[in-house]
């Protein structure tokens, strides 16, 4: 663990190239792999054409690694696909804040996705739950019998469930029958449509009773993933600020929103780099953070404090959400640069996969209310935003460090940088040049 943390020692100091280096020191990967990160091997237009339809090019997004995160008491690098400026950097800046004062936490609370099938209008509900709880278990049966190779793995559908619901239009009732799948290490999207599709007709035969859609839900409730952030000695005015941003999100969904997107900017491109479904985990994030009534933040922060005397505390946050995730099939094997992303952060299985996703997105939080709490959030991003504006103004690559370093400049006397600071910026170095 100590060679590895050494290895991440000054990472953000380094070249592509040297990155890429140390990078295959710390993950073992092969000449190949890191020519997969660096673009030398090209991404075969043959894989693209086979993942969507009338594919005509790819379209890169910047790879890189969040340091410092140590979880569960395992070092790991952590691959973010992302193009939005400070992410990375604010990820890893907290981590090594935790790794000094204080340990990350995981677990998994359930193994269960869900697929519906809906009988849309149901004259007696209690009768028809009646007639298919009867046939439960050669319901179940049946619906094993479509996916023999997760049976064989060690999943399988493990239950029905029935939910009566009333009809929005006022036409009566529906009852939505929610089939319970353990899809191991694959996010199981196609396994459970298979299923509830080939349960209609059986349904159907038992009940007497039309079945509308067969899908399934976004919203796993029955497979969550979390984490829990300990930092010990802070001072008392920063975990006190921290948790005073996490009340208003409680307070005003309008902040919560706001709050969450912070804690996604930390999932999401650790979901894009491994090849997972970002967009069906942000959906059931969401829904869940609304499941109250309320849209309510996703994560939360609590000072556990020895006496208010003391100006040192221990502050706590936690963070559980739904997390179906895949480590097998699909994009996450078909991808080049998903397979390498799965192999840097050394994940056994999906559920590994989730926690680490749910600690990143907890980290996340806690950098963004920090620099709420403190400085500000315009600034430090503004700090990093100055690569992306030296570009947009038109500088060459020889050109952008200088431009950087004077925008730099301005940023601490102004607070506030924009393109316009780039480019006569520019003019001028390009006048002052011989």
């Amino acid at each position: 663990m100590q060679d590895q943390r050494k290895l991440m020692e000054g990472f953000h100091r380094l070249t592509p190239m040297q990155r890429r280096e140390r990078l295959a020191q710390i993950a073992g990967l092969s000449a190949q792999e890191v020519g997969v990160l660096s673009g030398e091997v090209p991404f075969p237009m043959s894989i693209a054409e086979n993942l969507i339809e009338n594919v005509v090019g790819v379209f890169p997004i910047p790879l890189g690694m969040a340091t410092n995160f140590c979880i569960d008491g395992v070092d790991r690098m952590i691959p973010m696909a992302v193009e939005e400026t400070s992410i990375i950097a604010a990820a890893s800046s907290s981590a090594k804040w935790v790794r000094e004062c204080g340990q990350i936490d995981t677990w998994n609370r359930g193994r269960l996705i869900i697929g519906q099938v809906q009988i849309p209008h149901v004259e007696n509900a209690e009768a028809t739950v009646r007639q298919l709880s009867e046939h439960r278990d050669d319901l179940l049966g049946l619906a094993n019998r479509f996916v023999p190779g997760l049976v064989a793995r060690g999943g399988g559908i493990r239950d029905l469930q029935f939910r009566t619901l009333a009809r929005d239009d006022q036409a009566g009732s529906m009852l939505v029958i929610h089939v319970m799948c353990d899809p191991c290490d694959a996010m199981g999207a196609n396994l459970i449509n298979q299923v509830c599709e080939g349960l209609k007709p059986e349904i159907e035969r038992i009940t007497g009773e039309k079945v509308g859609l067969c899908i399934l839900s976004n919203l796993v409730d029955g497979k969550l993933a979390g984490a829990r952030v300990t930092l010990r000695g802070i001072p008392r005015e920063i975990a006190h600020g921290i948790c005073e941003a996490a009340e208003f999100a409680k307070t005003d969904p309008y902040r919560a929103t706001t709050h969450n997107k912070g804690v996604l900017n930390g999932i999401d491109p650790i979901l894009i780099a491994t090849g997972n479904d970002w967009r069906a985990v942000e959906a059931g994030v969401h829904a869940y953070a609304a499941r109250t009534g309320k849209y309510r933040p996703i994560t939360d922060w609590k000072i556990q404090s020895p006496g208010r005397a003391n100006p040192l505390v221990d502050l706590v946050g936690e963070i559980e959400v739904p997390m179906a995730l895949g480590t097998v099939g699909g994009v996450t094997r078909a991808h080049p640069t998903a397979r390498v992303a799965l192999k840097i952060l050394g994940v056994d299985h999906a559920e590994m996969l989730g926690r680490i996703v749910c600690a990143v997105g907890l980290v996340q939080n806690l950098g963004a209310l920090r620099a709420l709490a403190t400085v500000g959030i315009v600034k430090g991003h503004m700090q990093l935003h100055t690569s992306n504006l030296a570009i947009a103004a038109g500088a060459e690559i020889h050109e952008v460090a200088a431009v950087r370093e004077r925008l730099s400049r301005i940023l601490e006397s102004q607070n506030r940088i924009g393109l316009s600071h780039a480019r006569e910026i520019l003019e001028e170095i390009r006048v002052a040049s011989p």
